[in-house]
């Protein structure tokens, strides 16, 4: 399920005391929508404290900084992410990318409230984002996003055998096939009703529209672009000025 190197990043982490969840490509894999990835992300606390355990872990790991900024709490604060090229084995080239703040997701503390524990072994667990977040993390700008977001709703839908309402609402309020969106709503009509203040084109899907609602779903996923462009816009000019500094 895990490769190597990410286990031994985990395993530095948990060594260190270092307090952070895994999220990107490599919880996608977990939760069943990709195969493989190529680095790790992580969103970590960002205090003083586990700043410092995580440059000790980082330093294990013979992880260099790669790119601005620099791994530094003001940074982070502010919705930077900091990128590291593991040297030491079995990590080798091994991307490692961290950050405190994720679009739309809250904050840290409210991530970790909500994570997902796996255990890989006796009296060994990972600390994961749930696959709600997971998913709204991946409303950004990029296309690769928006096809792990579709993937993520549709293996939730595939591995739950008897769904809870909370989890039929998530899947009313998430899925981006419109086919599955129509189903899904007609089977659960009373709830897509309940639905439709936090998701106008569910009408679509329970009248059967396709056509409309696939409209609709390019709409909703050109605003949700448009956010992310304004959300980096700022943090963007601030790598400039860093890289020309």
């Amino acid at each position: 399920m895990i490769r190597n190197p990410i286990l031994k990043v985990l395993f530095t982490f948990r060594k260190f005391g270092v307090k952070s969840l895994l999220i990107g490509g490599q919880a996608c894999i977990i939760y069943g929508a990709a195969e493989f990835s190529r680095d790790s992300d992580f969103a970590v606390l960002c205090d003083a404290e586990n700043i410092k355990r995580l440059k000790k872990a980082l330093r294990s790991l013979k992880a260099k900084n790669i790119y601005v900024p620099p791994l530094e709490q003001s940074y982070l604060k502010t919705g930077h992410a900091c990128h590291f090229r593991c040297s030491g084995r079995p990590v080798k080239n091994f991307r490692v990318d961290v950050i405190s703040k994720l679009r739309g997701c809250g904050s840290f503390e409210e991530l970790w409230d909500r994570r997902f524990i796996l255990r890989v072994g006796k009296n060994i667990s990972v600390d994961i984002i749930s696959i709600e977040d997971l998913a709204r993390s991946k409303k950004t700008q990029r296309d690769k996003d928006w096809l792990m977001l579709n993937r993520l709703v549709l293996s939730d839908m595939s591995r739950t055998k008897r769904p809870s309402e909370e989890k039929n609402k998530w899947w009313l309020l998430e899925c981006r096939d419109s086919k599955v969106l129509i189903n899904l709503s007609g089977s659960n009509k009373a709830l897509a009703k309940e639905c439709l203040v936090e998701r106008p084109l569910l009408k679509a899907a329970l009248t059967g529209h396709a056509a409309k609602l696939d409209a609709q779903l390019r709409q909703e996923e050109k605003k949700e672009r448009e956010d992310d462009r304004k959300y980096w816009k700022p943090l963007l000019k601030e790598l400039e000025v860093l890289r020309h500094n």
